[in-house]
């Protein structure tokens, strides 16, 4: 016997969902390797703060999530836009950013980070002024990100670490 999967939809984040985000990202940095700590690790409550602050900023700001009937939110992709000096090929300036794109385990290869992924370029495609949309891939997410056209950029990116929270 085969099992249909469950039906689940994307749909955009609310305040309500800050919770969520950050334990979509905690999720998405411990697969990077990152020691993320308990419930009650600082950084938490400082990324649940930067989501919520960003929550009210429809314009600049957007998260895509998909909900699982089981297990509750279990996909995200989370877009904001970055104002840089205008130039000749972006007169706004903003560029996008993506990150947090995560799935659950428990729910991965269904094409959920697709699917939330497809949503968020929409929406800095439809809602918004930006012309470039960046993005830190790894390993395991770099065939999503090409499959929807992104390349490495022209100029390589670098990267200067000043210091460290304690």
């Amino acid at each position: 016997m085969t099992l249909s999967p469950l039906r689940v939809g994307v749909r955009r984040a609310t305040p309500d969902d800050v919770p969520a985000l950050v334990r979509m990202r905690a999720l998405m940095l411990s697969d990077m390797g990152m020691e993320t700590g308990d419930a009650e690790a600082p950084w938490r409550a400082a990324s649940a703060q930067w989501f919520a602050e960003r929550m009210r900023l429809p314009g600049e700001f957007a998260a895509f999530l998909v909900d699982d009937p089981e297990l509750g939110v279990v996909a995200s992709a989370v877009g904001a836009c970055d104002a840089h000096a205008p130039s000749p090929a972006n007169r706004s300036g903003l560029q996008g950013h993506i990150s947090n794109v995560s799935t659950d385990p428990r729910r991965r290869r269904r094409g959920y980070a697709r699917d939330c992924l497809g949503a968020l370029l929409t929406w800095f495609r439809e809602e918004t002024e930006v012309t470039v949309v960046n993005l830190n891939a790894t390993g395991d997410g770099a065939a999503l990100y090409e499959s929807f056209g992104f390349v490495a950029p022209r100029n390589p990116a670098l990267q200067l670490r000043t210091g460290a929270w304690s």
